[in-house]
């Protein structure tokens, strides 16, 4: 791969751009997958905007710029480098917007809480005229802050410092997507809905995942940073015996979308991390949801790293630290019709946390499981799970009907350990 100056990398320069001319990268904005790089590289393979012409390839310092670079999402091939810190939740002329800026319509949190406190509003949805506020408040932000990519796009961080600041990334119904080395921070939702019965309880349901997959076919996301780094769910406030949720899914792979490797790639900090699927009643998803992930680490994520439903899945060489004191419910989420297939997997855990707690299973039938090292001794999370959960749950069967192919060298959980650590996450490919 030839090397570049930084500062002749494109030919067109949205936004301000000052690098030293001796600052030199390699060229990652043409790069495509690997022939055998998991599912990505099924059939056509996945290439982004590696077809990209001069007149399409973008640098770009703002959010005013990178729209402009994204061109509503068109399917024309592009190539789009993040340079510095691009802030979506910004106005044309780039002033930061808070959420006072997006208040409309005479929504306050406050009257919100008071109209659907569920003690004398009970157990129905919102409605009226507060819950038409948040609404129309939630629009107000949505403009600003979801980002829609089109096919044939590569969007790469340039350097070690590529931040994209309260976006949503979204890849809808759209086909050959590069998403790659990129810190992706803080999708929040300033007007989080009340939704009285969930779970049971009611929760709060929030907008923003920082990269949603939506019909989505050849994506191959590499050496992201996905976080809620800024502002944390855990120091938000608790409103109806419920903590006030300002963030939805790191990653979200549902309606149907296909063909999807994520590798060598951080996630960190959150609550709900991967979910792959939609939900138990989105049959159109068989046959699709087709992802493989490896090479990632999954820390300080209380559950969802992934959660499936419907996909074949093959998850190997993957690394999961859980902190201690830190809240924690599961890392592998069996649910309807799921095929996960799990090689060489290695989770760092406190005392309190044991193997069995590693795996949950909704309406799930089956994971295969090898070489799973768990804080340095091998286990059988199968045979944990079925012993464990015996006489209270559906045993899980290691027959998930398909055998991985796609996909390169296979290390051991423990060497795989070791180089993840060191190499996953934006900033650390160059």
């Amino acid at each position: 791969m030839r090397r570049l100056r930084q500062i002749a990398v494109t030919t067109a320069v949205v936004g301000v751009l000052c690098v030293p001319a001796h600052a030199e990268t390699r060229d990652i904005g043409r790069d495509t997958l690997a022939a055998d790089d998991g599912w990505a590289a099924y059939g056509t393979g996945t290439t982004g905007g590696a077809a990209a012409d001069d007149a399409h390839v973008f640098t770009v310092t703002d959010r005013a710029g990178l729209v402009r670079a994204l061109d509503g999402g068109s399917d024309t091939p592009k190539i789009i480098r993040i340079a510095g810190t691009v802030d979506a939740d910004t106005d044309d002329d780039g002033d930061h917007l808070d959420c006072a800026d997006y208040a409309t319509d005479g929504y306050l949190l406050r009257k919100y809480l008071t109209a659907y406190d569920p003690r004398t509003w009970g157990a129905a949805r919102p409605s009226g005229p507060q819950e038409e506020a948040r609404q129309a408040s939630a629009a107000k932000q949505a403009e600003r802050v979801v980002l829609t990519v089109g096919s044939n796009t590569t969007i790469v961080g340039l350097g070690k410092g590529a931040v994209l600041k309260g976006a949503s990334l979204q890849v809808r119904n759209a086909d050959n997507v590069i998403l790659r080395n990129l810190d992706l921070r803080d999708a929040y939702d300033c007007f989080p809905v009340w939704q009285p019965n969930t779970g049971g309880l009611g929760d709060w349901k929030t907008a923003y995942d920082n990269i949603w997959l939506s019909g989505a076919t050849h994506v191959w996301v590499d050496h992201i940073t996905a976080s809620d780094r800024g502002h944390p769910d855990s120091a938000e406030p608790t409103y109806f015996a419920r903590n006030y949720l300002r963030h939805d899914g790191l990653l979200d792979i549902t309606n149907a979308s296909d063909l999807v490797t994520v590798s060598w790639s951080r996630f960190a900090d959150h609550d709900k991390a991967m979910l792959i699927g939609s939900g138990d009643t989105a049959t159109g998803d068989r046959g699709r949801l087709r992802v493989t992930l490896h090479h990632n680490q999954f820390e300080s994520v209380v559950q969802r790293a992934p959660r499936v439903r419907f996909g074949q899945v093959h998850v190997y060489d993957n690394r999961y630290v859980v902190p201690d004191g830190g809240e924690y419910r599961y890392s592998l989420g069996v649910s309807t019709e799921s095929a996960v297939y799990a090689e060489n997997n290695s989770f760092h855990t406190p005392g309190h946390v044991e193997a069995a707690d590693l795996v949950k299973s909704w309406n799930g039938t089956a994971l295969h499981q090898t070489g799973t090292l768990f804080n340095g001794w091998p286990v059988d999370l199968l045979a944990i799970y079925d012993a464990y959960n015996s006489g209270s749950e559906r045993d899980l069967t290691a027959d998930v009907g398909w055998t991985p192919t796609l996909h390169g060298k296979i290390d051991s959980a423990g060497t795989a350990d070791r180089e993840v650590a060191r190499g996953a996450g934006a900033g650390r490919m160059l």
